[in-house]
């Protein structure tokens, strides 16, 4: 027998408290604007700072700083400096990171298969 979406959440979502706050900040910091996007650029392999800079119009260097650091922290892209001259650094996605990309994927599929629905619904709310 196949389970209801319902049933599906109930089995699939902690109700512990602690839970529920990590499962909101996750959704939160990765849902900001430049989370997803960074991540995106790093699916193929290392990028260095620049190269991501370039990739990513219309992000700032800090924005872009603070992005890095966050994912770093959670430990869904790795840093590598090299002792070089001039240094070099790289950023790339972590097992998690990839792990996590393969998971949104199916979200990004069920937007791009809903768009046009979606889109309707909005048009007909406005009116």
């Amino acid at each position: 027998m196949t389970k209801t979406a319902s049933e599906q959440m109930i089995d699939i979502c902690d109700k512990d408290e602690k839970t529920v706050v990590f499962v909101r900040d996750m959704f939160g910091r990765l849902g900001e604007k430049w989370s997803m996007r960074t991540l995106d650029e790093l699916a193929d392999g290392p990028v260095r700072f620049t190269a991501l800079m370039c990739a990513l119009p219309g992000i700032s260097h800090r924005v872009l700083t603070v992005t890095l650091r966050t994912l770093e922290s959670d430990g869904l892209v790795s840093r590598t400096s090299y002792p070089e001259t001039p240094p070099r650094v790289e950023y790339e996605l972590t097992a998690l990171g990839e792990s996590f990309l393969g998971r949104v994927l199916s979200l990004v599929a069920w937007a791009q298969d809903n768009q046009a629905e979606v889109e309707s619904n909005r048009e007909l709310f406005r009116a």
